[in-house]
Order: C-alpha cells, then sequence, then structure tokens
C-alpha cells in the first residue's frame, strides 16, 4: 500500500459513498473500489461492508482507519520537517465548527490567514459544535472552533477567541402567537415553560443544572441536536429555548425571539480554537494556531 492508497480509504471512511470519495479523490469510481479492494487483499480483511445501496465501516475498518490517520499524518510531517522553510506554505488542513461559527468566528480568521497562505486549503467540515474537540482527539480533523467544556483530553490545546453569554430566549407575541406564558413571574412558574433544549452537550449541562438548583423539573418540549435549530422553534412559539447568543446574532430569526432577563444568569460560552499539541509540528496547522497569537 502507500499513501495515495491510504487517502483514498480515509475519504471513503469519512464519507462511506464511492461517488462522493472518488470526486473529491478526483479519480474514476472504479478505480477507487479496485485500490479499496486491492488494499483489503494486501490486509486479508473487509474494511467495508457494502451493498448496492449503503457502504459501513466494519470492526477491521474502523481498526485501520485509525492507523491509515496517524500513516498520512506522520508522512506529512516528515515532508514538511525536510521541506525548505523559506518555501511557501502549501497542502491542506482540516477544520470542523458549526454553520455559525463559519459565519462569524472563521470568516475573519480566514480573512486574515488567506493572504499569507494563499496556497494552503481549508477543508472544512460543519456540524454541532459539540463533537468538535472529540473529533480532533481522534484525528478526524486538525482543528476545531467549539466552547471549552471546562476540562479536555489528553494533549488537546485550546486558545481563546471570544466570550458568549448564554442566553433565554422566547418567541416576540404576536396575534397568532401569545406568548404570556413564556414569560415566568416567579420560580415555580418555569415548570410550566415549554423548553426546547440541546440535547447534550454545554449549554444543556449548564441549563439542568440551573434548573436543579431552583428544584423545578423542567417541561421539555424538544431536545435539539445543533443550536441553530432551537431558535427557529422557538421563534414559532413552541417554547423557551437557550442559545449562545453568538448563535442568536447570526439566526435568521433573530427578530422574531427576544431574551429573557433570567436569574441567576448562566455561565458565558469560552469560545476558541482547539488542536492536538502533536498537530502543531504541522507548519500548516502551526500557521493557523499563531493567527490567534
Amino acid at each position: 500500500m502507500d499513501i495515495k492508497t491510504l487517502r483514498h480509504f480515509i475519504l471513503l471512511s469519512e464519507t462511506l459513498h464511492f461517488r462522493r470519495a472518488s470526486a473529491r479523490a478526483n479519480i474514476s469510481t472504479s478505480a477507487l473500489s479496485r485500490n479499496i479492494r486491492q488494499l483489503e487483499t494486501e490486509l486479508n480483511a473487509v474494511l467495508f461492508d457494502r451493498d448496492n445501496r449503503t457502504v459501513a465501516l466494519t470492526p477491521e475498518g474502523h481498526m485501520f482507519q485509525r492507523y491509515a490517520r496517524n500513516a498520512v499524518q506522520q508522512w506529512e510531517q516528515i515532508q514538511y520537517d525536510l521541506t525548505d522553510p523559506a518555501e511557501q506554505l502549501s497542502g491542506e488542513i482540516s477544520l470542523y465548527c458549526s454553520v455559525t461559527a463559519s459565519h462569524s468566528i472563521l470568516v475573519d480568521l480566514l480573512n486574515r490567514f488567506r493572504p499569507a497562505h494563499p496556497e494552503v486549503e481549508i477543508m472544512l467540515q460543519t456540524g454541532d459544535p459539540e463533537h468538535g474537540i472529540a473529533r480532533v482527539a481522534a484525528l478526524e480533523e486538525e482543528l476545531a472552533i467549539a466552547a471549552h467544556p471546562g476540562t479536555l483530553p489528553p494533549g488537546v490545546l485550546f486558545k481563546p477567541i471570544a466570550e458568549s453569554p448564554l442566553v433565554f430566549v422566547a418567541p416576540i407575541e404576536s396575534a397568532e402567537t401569545p406568548t404570556a406564558q413564556f414569560a415566568p413571574e416567579k420560580t415555580s412558574d418555569w415548570q410550566d415553560i415549554p423548553m426546547i433544549l440541546a440535547a447534550e452537550g454545554i449549554a444543556r449541562r449548564r441549563v439542568d443544572a440551573w434548573f436543579g438548583s431552583l428544584g423545578v423539573a423542567p417541561q421539555i418540549y424538544a431536545q435539539v441536536a445543533g443550536n441553530e435549530a432551537i431558535v427557529s422553534m422557538t421563534s414559532l412559539g413552541l417554547g423557551v429555548g437557550v442559545v449562545p447568543k453568538i448563535v442568536l446574532d447570526n439566526s435568521p430569526h433573530a427578530s422574531r425571539v427576544r431574551v429573557l432577563d433570567v436569574e441567576p444568569a448562566l455561565a458565558p460560552y469560552d469560545l476558541g480554537l482547539f488542536t492536538l499539541q502533536r498537530h502543531l509540528r504541522n507548519p500548516l496547522v502551526n500557521a493557523f494556531w499563531s493567527l490567534l497569537g
């Protein structure tokens, strides 16, 4: 096997789709399929379960995925180590963040990074920010923008970018959406208010602790993956949501909700950039990391 074959395997293991993986690899689907079959023959193992409709990693495929990512990273590292420092940086770095972060935080970083390193390509993946740190720790991405959870996995580094309050939002009152029931006057009123909350992660833990401190069992209307959908569901008059203010500020539904004055306030999000200590040996990652001083 060679590095190119490992890259092809990684693409397929991430997309689980031969056509999309072959397009990203700039080869034909039949060539990608042939490379994967040859790899499985060399390993004497089945890496993918596949039929006419689906592709899935086998347990052996998951094991080999960790090896492949590590091997490709080490290969890239030795290439960089042997490159003349005077040469312009080129290549790819992978970054994960939420859609909101890509619209706000990432724009500023790229506007500063791109002019200095025009040959470096950013491979961006967006999704639930709660998964960002885990993806970095698992070598799935080299960098992630997310909120600091309080404790970090071994080897993961953090650089702060901004602080964002965590706020309660309720729908704006209208003829179609009376919202008196979303304005609690006393602590006990909270138990009758439908809540739209993150299914997991930092915000959910803080909200659960907040309700616990009040001795209130909240009425949960919906549990949502990702914060953006919480604002849209709240704007429809379905309940009260809790989101980082940066999400609210960048939401197309911001004018249809209002921030509640809630005491005690929830602890804010500490937003920043995450990477592994080992990734900083990669000049491309180190250059991006250095944007934050």
